[in-house]
């Protein structure tokens, strides 16, 4: 029996999936640490993290798998890397990283990119980059040399998080087309670095690392890591993506008209598109899919909302620290509605579906002699479904399909509110899989060092847990629900066009 390794490094928690390559099935996994990861929050809209300590927990888990599963380290054939997107680590020379991770959802450099949008033209970022540069990780780069200009002085070379790992395992500081774009580092119209964006916001391009492919060998495991990690030497690692990318890669989405979701740290609606068209408010974001070749190009188009997976962890503190299948079970005791209370899943930095605003959480229409914790918990689910589908409305009218939604059993699709809201709010046929980006991760380094002869051969063991489908009554219901929301968000947040047509 000989195995895949995927790695996922998130923001709440590292994960290991072991796969059986003949079978294609999970037969280990382990997720450290057993408490979510923090993030240092210096200034109101900053969100950090240490790399160092991602590495730790990649150890961690995978000492758990040894011992859950004692697999023998020589069988293993290959290692894939899954990772948070959009973070920003800076390595000198030697390798040392020079200052916390900006990650993901950290907002320092909203205006920065604001800026570049219109003093570079609106039209010609669309046309070039397919976003606006706003807080992506050019624009963060763009705020270390501005503001700490002795850390960038220092820069050998930035790494997104998974480029980090793959650095840890390998020594070789690399990064892949996707990762560029979704930094917004790439033109999609020439295929090369988005070097217009660099000479504005004086970066040299020779900060950016060699450039493999997704799908490659891309290094092997150094004698150092294998030590550390208690596997082989000499290992390949041959797959690395962006967690949305992976996401959907992992539930077998690669081609037009194929959506992913995730209910995650993160709510994210994924789907593919094989034409270079952008939301003229850039509320929607495209990136170069994992399987895009320069003869067929084909891309992502990610709807995000930062306020999910922190809403739920902040509210199962408010009502008493209670297990989240226990929360799921007292969302179902309300009604559909919640009995008039709604809530705006926000406050988690600057949200792109509202155009870069910073926009705090809310609830509305409370009645202390009506609603009780089923009610406040239901809310929250349903608000969270709103604002995807608001998000899912503007990927609609920029020409993406959004019919057939494929997801992970896992997170917020654990509830079965989440899960009919979703279903009938969006008016989408909703797939579940036994999958995660660990998983997905793991399949990506089969074909990567030429395992899996192509994706359908790599998805032979993806199982379908169960398909949803809307209904005409619980449509009625929900879509009224949506746009008693969609009037509360165009009131909540200015300028009131936010309220889509």
């Amino acid at each position: 029996m000989k195995y895949l390794l995927g790695y996922d490094i998130g923001s709440s928690s590292i994960k290991a999936s072991l796969l059986d390559i003949a079978t294609g099935r999970c037969v280990a996994a382990a997720t450290t640490p057993t408490t979510e990861m923090g993030m240092d929050v210096p200034q109101p809209g900053w969100a950090e993290q240490r790399p160092e300590r991602w590495w730790q927990e990649v150890i961690n888990a995978t000492q758990q798998l040894q011992a859950k599963y004692g697999f023998d380290a020589s069988l293993l054939a290959s290692i894939g890397i899954t990772y948070q997107m959009h973070g920003l680590v800076l390595l000198d020379k030697s390798g040392h990283v020079l200052r916390p991770a900006i990650i993901w959802c950290d907002s320092r450099a909203v205006e920065i990119g604001n800026q570049a949008f219109a003093e570079l033209g609106e039209e010609f970022c669309l046309e070039n980059f397919l976003n606006s540069p706003g807080n992506f990780t050019a624009s963060k780069l763009k705020w270390v040399r501005e503001n700490e200009p002795e850390i960038y002085a220092q820069i050998h070379k930035i790494q997104l998080p998974g480029d980090y790992l793959a650095y840890q395992l390998t020594g070789q500081m690399q990064t892949t087309v996707s990762g560029l774009s979704e930094g917004v580092f790439w033109n999609f119209k020439t295929q090369a670095i988005a070097q217009e964006l660099l000479d504005y916001y004086g970066i040299s391009a020779d900060l950016l690392p060699e450039v493999v492919d997704t799908f490659a060998i891309q290094g092997r495991l150094t004698a150092e890591a294998a030590q550390t990690l208690g596997l082989a030497a000499g290992t390949p690692i041959s797959y690395r993506a962006g967690d949305q990318p992976n996401n959907a890669f992992s539930l077998n989405v690669l081609n037009a008209g194929e959506v992913a979701a995730t209910g995650g740290t993160s709510g994210v609606v994924y789907g593919i598109n094989e034409t270079t068209t952008a939301d003229a408010r850039s509320r929607v974001n495209s990136f170069v899919h994992v399987n895009s070749t320069r003869e067929q190009p084909k891309n992502g188009v990610l709807m995000c909302l930062n306020g999910t997976g922190i809403l739920n962890s902040w509210l199962r503190k408010v009502v008493g620290n209670l297990p989240y299948d226990q929360m799921n079970t007292l969302a179902a005791q309300a009604p559909v509605g919640a009995e008039g209370l709604l809530f705006l899943p926000f406050g988690n930095g600057a949200e792109r579906i509202l155009e870069n605003r910073p926009a705090a959480a809310s609830l509305h229409g409370l009645q202390f002699n009506i609603h009780g914790q089923a009610h406040l918990i239901r809310a929250a689910q349903e608000g969270i479904v709103y604002a995807l589908n608001y998000g899912m409305d503007i990927m609609r009218a920029s020409g993406v399909q959004v019919q057939t939604v494929r997801a992970g059993h896992a997170n917020m699709f654990l509830s079965p509110v989440f899960r009919e809201a979703f279903v009938n709010c969006g008016n989408v046929t909703l797939e579940l899989y036994d999958t995660d980006a660990a998983q997905g991760a793991a399949r990506g380094a089969g074909i990567g060092a030429g395992i899996y002869a192509s994706p359908k051969e790599a998805f032979n063991g993806l199982a379908r847990i169960s398909t949803m489908e809307p209904t005409p009554a619980l449509q009625a219901q929900y879509q009224e629900m949506y746009s008693d929301w969609q009037q509360l968000l165009a009131r909540e947040t200015r300028p009131a066009e936010l309220l889509l047509a």
